[in-house]
């Protein structure tokens, strides 16, 4: 079953459009659309010249909004790449003729829109999520605990970011300390046994056991951390690894009561 695209990817005519979250707004990949509008076989060549006609033309305001932000490249490495907010990129379409320019605007209104109501009214993205795995196939119990299971991390997180964690990098490392406890593997040894691509999240292809022992895991984390008040980036991987543990010891009970293994390679 694929998986649904991460958020930072949006999709216009089965096309990726990169996107990521900087300044409380949406900042989109200009090459990207680039591609897709001037269907030119070189777009970063176009790009490049189109650039240099705007400024030339006097829009020296538009390129004063183009900033260079990271975004995921095919070889999952983030890399600085030109990208402007539904203003510079509004005004970039109107530069490049293209039978896509209207039908592209207002697919790029919604995307863009999305997050901004997400963050009003937080339920509209769990509805939105709702929706988009039922079309998937997914069977309603998976997704009754998906849906917990993405509340459950989402407390885990905010307590982390409010104990000193960084986005990224520390909650990778804390995330791999619950997974390694609970699976004996980190999430990209999850991804090798599910045989994943990057862009994949390991839970999309979790059977209802999986997801629950993370939950279990990672519920655990955050009761453990609260209780200990647990501080920075060292203790709070303390508690990631014990969560992680009550989880793995949970998943072996069940091994030995099933004779299987909990752990498959697709949902089941």
């Amino acid at each position: 079953m694929k998986a649904e695209k991460p958020k930072n990817i949006a999709i216009f005519e089965d096309k990726e459009v990169r996107r990521t979250w900087h300044d409380e707004q949406w900042y989109f990949s200009i090459i990207d659309i680039v591609a897709i509008l001037s269907e030119s076989p070189n777009p970063r060549r176009y790009w490049s010249d189109l650039k240099r006609k705007l400024i030339s033309e006097g829009y020296s305001e538009l390129y004063e909004k183009i900033v260079q932000l990271k975004l995921p490249s095919l070889d999952g490495k983030l890399y600085k790449t030109d990208s402007a907010s539904l203003s510079g990129i509004f005004r970039i379409i109107q530069s490049i003729p293209s039978p896509k320019a209207e039908p592209f605007k207002q697919w790029l209104a919604k995307v863009g829109q999305e997050r901004i109501e997400e963050i009003q009214d937080p339920e509209r993205a769990i509805v939105r999520a709702k929706r988009i795995y039922d079309q998937k196939g997914y069977s309603e119990d998976w997704i009754a605990k998906r849906m917990r299971g993405i509340n459950v991390r989402n407390t885990l997180t905010d307590e982390w970011k409010g104990r000193g964690a960084k986005e990224g990098l520390d909650f990778a490392i804390l995330t791999n300390e619950i997974y390694q406890g609970t699976f004996e593997m980190t999430a990209k040894e999850i991804k090798d046994f599910k045989n994943l691509g990057n862009p994949d999240n390991p839970r999309d292809h979790m059977n209802e056991l999986e997801l629950i022992l993370t939950m279990l895991g990672e519920a655990t984390t955050t009761k453990l951390t609260q209780v200990r008040d647990s501080k920075g980036l060292p203790f709070l991987q303390r508690d990631a690894k014990d969560g992680g543990k009550v989880a793995g010891n949970a998943r072996k009970e069940i091994e030995v009561k099933t004779g299987k293994r909990v752990s498959t390679k697709k949902i089941i």
